[in-house]
């Protein structure tokens, strides 16, 4: 009798690797939205570029398109596998909860139904991370930011780092949603590192608690798998087979190694969106929640096809000039699967 590999209820697919087991596919994802911001100029936050009369002319037409662009996106995403789409999506650059709302709505993704996990941040533009999460899949119990405070510089405003914790597949799982500062030479380097601290503080916290925690770190590091604040300061390895318990596994840094990117600059790629993985998660006692294959979703429609930045993800805008493209970053996935019995 043939086993399957299929994702709840919804679709089956023969797969060698798993010839011997019946297993529910389970994705998790992150997305960096790329300025998704509304219309108005909000007092307090440097948003003024992002209204009908500033510098992109941002319009409420442009805004909608926006928005329809990102659904398409989003309701394609891991479909392959999981025809409900991800069970959680992180996602980066959003202005307010109130884009969140308005993104949920809007296109194929209004089926999904997703809810929204969502903290102001004190970041000077007004950027914030949350977590979409589809209420049939994963449940939620518990939320809560973690901040970034520079010990020597109190000035400095950036991004908060948010933990959602719930159950999937009926198990406890916890996701951690980062946007870390931004490049600007060799001397942005250590704020990222400041950044992993703290990273590396709500991990160790979570594995206090429970030594096998299932843990997914995500997000836009603003660093590839092999810099300081992954490779060293987070300590995320290169292979599962160097990670031990209280460990983290990057399954992203593979495909570093093999070029892919998730984002473009001065034409070289970069991997900052990356998927990281507690201890807990890797091994093949699939009767829980493992590790099965990481992606970076740069799908064909999602590049750009020509101009200056052909062959880039196909980006919203080019300087201040409309473009009615997606955003700058591809989408990353990570694949979990347990056993249904």
């Amino acid at each position: 009798m043939k086993k399957y590999l299929y994702c709840i209820g919804l679709l089956f697919i023969t797969l060698p690797l798993f010839a011997q087991h019946k297993l529910g596919v389970y994705a998790v994802g992150f997305y960096n939205l790329e300025n998704l911001f509304d219309t108005k100029d909000d007092e307090g936050i440097a948003d003024e570029d992002f209204t009908p009369t500033g510098a992109y002319n941002w319009t409420p037409e442009k805004y909608r398109q926006k928005l329809a662009k990102l659904s398409s996106v989003i309701s394609r995403l891991a479909r392959e596998y999981c025809p409900g789409g991800p069970a959680v999506l992180g996602v980066g650059e959003v202005e307010n909860r109130g884009v969140l709302e308005d993104l949920v709505k809007t296109g194929e993704i209004a089926k999904i139904g997703y809810e929204i996990v969502h903290y102001d941040s004190p970041d000077r533009r007004g950027i914030d991370v949350a977590l979409l999460y589809n209420p049939k899949l994963f449940r939620l119990t518990s939320s809560r930011v973690y901040p970034y405070r520079l010990p020597t510089d109190s000035t400095f405003k950036t991004r908060d780092q948010l933990l959602v914790s719930g159950i999937l597949a009926g198990e406890a799982f916890h996701v951690i949603v980062n946007h870390w500062p931004s490049r600007w030479g060799d001397k942005s380097s250590p704020l990222r590192e400041y950044a992993a601290t703290i990273t590396r503080h709500i991990v160790d916290s979570l594995y206090r608690i429970d030594p096998n925690a299932k843990i997914v770190i995500m997000g836009d590091f603003n660093d590839d798998p092999d810099d300081k604040s992954c490779r060293e300061v987070l300590n995320a390895r290169k292979k599962q087979s160097q990670v031990e318990a209280g460990g983290l596994y990057n399954a992203t840094w593979a495909l570093w190694d093999k070029g892919i990117g998730s984002l473009c600059y001065q034409d070289q790629w970069n991997l900052f969106d990356q998927q990281i993985l507690s201890y807990g998660l890797l091994g093949k006692d699939y009767s829980t929640l493992k590790f099965w294959k990481v992606e970076i979703f740069n799908r064909d429609f999602l590049i750009q096809k020509e101009g200056k930045y052909k062959g880039y993800p196909f980006r919203t805008f080019s300087g201040s000039t409309f473009q009615n493209g997606y955003s700058d970053h591809f989408p990353s996935l990570v694949y979990l699967v347990k056993e249904i019995r």
